[in-house]
């Protein structure tokens, strides 16, 4: 993430919450949870079955609700985030929605984008490029993590499993910026009976190091085909100190991944992308200890056909 000055990013309150419920659910159904063999009575909640294919569009709904009238939005994404958002502008009469992706962005993604209603630009050679050129421009910047609206979105898996299933729960979900796993913490401290477990990868380690130092600090990020949970975080991200004692932490290799991504196919027919399958994958690797029944979130299926062929032809 770009370096710079702080912005002034709150924590989600009960009113985000509840706003964010009420935006997210009247647009999309609960998705699904079904039993799997990776622990007596455990669930997948499966977010592959979100429109956009990942579970960002919770927070794209959310965000976009959350605008005042006539209000632009503007982020940087050139994967889920981005689709999330372009969901929730098509959902939202007049809306203008600008999002920025880097040149270097998959061809492939960039075109899912242009078949939503926003305005895209392309700047510089990295999502870091990106990033600081849409937080330069004129609008409400909606950070796919760093944002009390889009963390409140995701925080609506938890209303959900409230009538899925009963406590107490261990829910495991992955890490990359912190939106999915901070929001599920906010709902877990209003339950008593939730223990949240979140799974970085192994080669980009932001948020656990935020935890541990007390603040956001930059991190070395390796090559790993779980390009949704890589990066560095904005400064004065809020997500890590949400986190910090409320939920664990973990992390997964991908070697670990693509046994996860191979496993899902042949125990459930289930396709997941790399960032998707982290939760599982660190289920499968022995790093959960679950209090409860275990409720492990499949979150994301876009994944391209080569590399996901490839992930299912290893040994």
């Amino acid at each position: 993430m770009s370096a710079g000055s702080v912005r002034p990013v709150r924590v989600p309150d009960r009113h985000d919450l509840d706003a964010a419920w009420r935006a997210v659910s009247a647009v999309l159904p609960p998705t699904p949870v079904v039993e799997t063999a990776l622990a007596p009575g455990a669930l997948l909640k499966l977010e592959t079955f979100q429109p956009t294919g990942s579970f960002k569009v919770r927070g794209g709904l959310a965000a976009l609700a959350a605008l005042a009238d006539g209000e632009p939005a503007v982020t940087a994404s050139a994967g889920n985030h981005a689709l999330g958002v372009g969901y929730a502008a098509a959902r939202a009469s007049g809306a203008r929605v600008t999002v920025v992706v880097s040149t270097r962005a998959s061809p492939a993604k960039v075109e899912r984008i242009r078949a939503f209603p926003v305005r895209l630009v392309e700047h510089g050679t990295t999502y870091e490029d990106a990033e600081a050129h849409a937080m330069g421009l004129p609008g409400r910047y909606v950070s796919p993590y760093n944002d009390p609206a889009v963390i409140a979105g995701q925080a609506t898996i938890g209303r959900e499993l409230d009538a899925q299933t009963g406590g107490p729960l261990t829910v495991v979900a992955p890490v990359g910026g912190g939106g999915l796993a901070a929001g599920l913490a906010l709902w877990a401290r209003g339950r008593g009976d939730v223990k949240v477990v979140g799974v970085e990868s192994a080669e980009s380690r932001a948020v656990s190091a935020a935890v541990a130092a007390g603040r956001t600090t930059r991190v070395e990020v390796g090559d790993t085909m779980a390009d949704g949970l890589s990066g560095n975080l904005e400064p004065g991200s809020v997500t890590p100190g949400v986190l910090a004692g409320t939920a664990q932490l973990t992390t997964v290799t991908d070697a670990e991944i693509r046994a996860a991504l191979r496993w899902l196919f042949r125990e459930h027919g289930l396709a997941a992308e790399g960032a998707g399958a982290a939760a599982v994958a660190a289920v499968l690797a022995g790093r959960v200890e679950a209090e409860g029944r275990l409720v492990v979130v499949l979150s994301g299926r876009n994944i391209t056909v080569p590399a996901y062929t490839r992930a299912l032809s290893e040994d």
